[in-house]
């Protein structure tokens, strides 16, 4: 039940957040930590499966793959691996091709943890790291943040 804002204008995967206090704002791309579990060959930068985040799907692109680390202790074994695969762990820029609200693990742990699908499976699992956030346009703002200006 939240003051000034109707059921209609609310839809699955949207991100309700204090407006006064750290709002949320889409990103324009992050960096996470991601192990693959179930992929039949590699993944390279470009690959675009679909990433579920809390109650959105939504496509991201492998913009680059940063390092290949350890599973275990997370160190970095490689910098700038052409590819990933089966039980690999690795850091990696992602960009989303729709709006998309995410924050870091460490801050907001649902908001952090994702699942990569693709073929109708559960492809790799990961935390956001880092997230660079787009500037907010066309935000609803309710009347009370508005005063606060």
């Amino acid at each position: 039940n939240v003051k000034n804002v109707a059921v209609k204008d609310l839809k699955r995967g949207f991100v309700a957040s204090n407006s006064k206090d750290d709002p949320a704002k889409g990103a324009s791309n992050f960096t996470s930590q991601v192990i693959i579990m179930n992929h039949p060959g590699q993944i390279g930068n470009g690959y675009a499966p679909v990433l579920d985040c809390h109650t959105s799907h939504i496509a991201v692109k492998f913009a680059e793959i940063l390092t290949k680390i350890d599973r275990r202790s997370g160190k970095e074994l490689e910098k700038e691996p052409k590819f990933l695969k089966n039980g690999d762990a690795g850091m990696v820029k992602m960009i989303p091709t729709k709006p998309m609200v995410v924050e870091t693990f460490s801050e907001y742990p649902p908001l952090g943890r994702f699942a990569v699908r693709d073929m109708r499976q559960t492809v790799a699992v990961g935390v956001i790291k880092n997230v660079d956030k787009k500037d907010p346009t066309g935000a609803k703002v309710t009347k009370a943040a508005q005063k606060k200006k």
